[in-house]
């Protein structure tokens, strides 16, 4: 399995914007900037992300994005489907006259569905808050310019 870039860019812009005061909204074009993201590319991102209630647009010239909600309400799996649809691994695909029903079975359950049982224990406990603050914590302070 493998996040396709709209996902990790996506993760990138919300990492991006939770790190800034939650008051003040953030132009696309400054996230686009700061993080190497084509803006269109990043608009057709927070247009997914608007329809599915992650961010909230702020009109006018001082305008951007926040948050819709608190960023520890906010899970990678969330993120995930807003972007990709289902995160899960497609079911095995088995036909009842196949004599190896059985083998298909097994790996339906034993691979197939604890693979997708483990990916929601993971994607839907953590948090952007989360993944915010190892940010902060890791990098954040490196990435800091001084004069």
């Amino acid at each position: 399995m493998k996040f396709c870039k709209k996902t990790r860019y996506g993760l990138t812009a919300l990492v991006d914007l939770a790190a800034q005061p939650s008051t003040t909204p953030v132009a696309l074009k400054t996230i686009a900037e700061r993080n190497d993201i084509s803006l269109q590319f990043l608009e057709h991102i927070f247009a997914s992300f608007r329809r599915t209630g992650i961010v909230k647009s702020v009109k006018g010239s001082q305008g951007g994005y926040n948050l819709a909600k608190d960023a520890d309400e906010i899970t990678v799996a969330s993120v995930v489907e807003a972007l990709e649809g289902s995160y899960h691994l497609e079911d095995e695909d088995v036909l009842v006259e196949n004599s190896y029903k059985g083998i298909s079975d097994t790996i339906q359950k034993l691979v197939v569905d604890s693979v997708n049982q483990e990916l929601d224990q993971i994607l839907s406990n953590l948090t952007l808050a989360q993944m915010t603050g190892y940010y902060a914590d890791h990098y954040e302070k490196q990435e800091m310019y001084y004069i």
